[in-house]
């Protein structure tokens, strides 16, 4: 029986695909299922701004937001180094160069090196918005060469990371989603099919069973 691919939109720092992460460890971990990261670059480049107070203050509105209906942590530490942090930066771009450096060396580990940096931001409070941070945590896991590449990016992994933000972009066109988390599940005959992100906030096992029928 062949693979259902699965594409998973997303952007490391957007909190919202931090809360579907539990969702999507759970669909790797789903026979049949070949499940994919395609990041947005929805904070990167234009998108990527200072973090000055206000929008510090929206954001941990949001976060506990997420915390109150998810169960997904985000501690003082994360409140106090990132949203408090003096001119701090919100700019996914470095992240999304160190996941595909990721990509490109451990193919079989974006997910957890995802993982790593989200936990690494919300719960632990470092800032992975910074290409040595992003380095740490990936050497942490083992993932030598992919640290080495984040902590010094060099032209072909930026060229690689733009082609999987354009990807990502042409695929939300595609299906007329805007906004992360969003969920792609390819069906018969190369069909692409939204299913959104709030099917990644639900229980897990209906996760599973609205993919599958998505794919038929």
């Amino acid at each position: 029986m062949p693979l259902i691919s699965v594409t998973y939109l997303f952007d490391p720092l957007c909190g919202w695909c931090y809360a579907a992460a539990p969702a999507l460890k759970h669909l790797q971990g789903v026979d049949g299922l070949d499940v994919s990261l395609a990041p947005s670059g929805l904070f990167a480049g234009q998108g990527a701004r200072p973090m000055d107070a206000q929008f510090a203050a929206y954001a941990w509105s949001n976060d506990q937001r997420i915390e109150k209906l998810t169960g997904q942590p985000f501690t003082q530490a994360y409140r106090d180094n990132i949203l408090g942090a003096v001119a701090g930066r919100f700019d996914s771009g470095p992240a999304t160069l160190a996941l595909t450096a990721v990509a490109q060396t451990a193919p079989g580990r974006e997910l957890e090196a995802l993982h790593a940096l989200q936990r690494a931001r919300y719960v632990d409070g470092r800032d992975t918005a910074d290409a040595a941070v992003l380095a740490e945590v990936l050497a942490a896991l083992g993932l030598a060469d992919a640290a080495a590449l984040a902590r010094a990016p060099d032209a072909a992994l930026h060229r690689a990371a733009a082609e999987r933000v354009a990807h990502a972009q042409a695929l939300l066109r595609a299906v007329g989603a805007r906004g992360v988390p969003q969920l792609v599940v390819t069906g018969q005959g190369g069909a692409l099919r939204l299913m959104g992100g709030d099917a990644l906030l639900g229980p897990h096992e209906r996760l599973v069973e609205l993919v599958r029928a998505a794919a038929a």
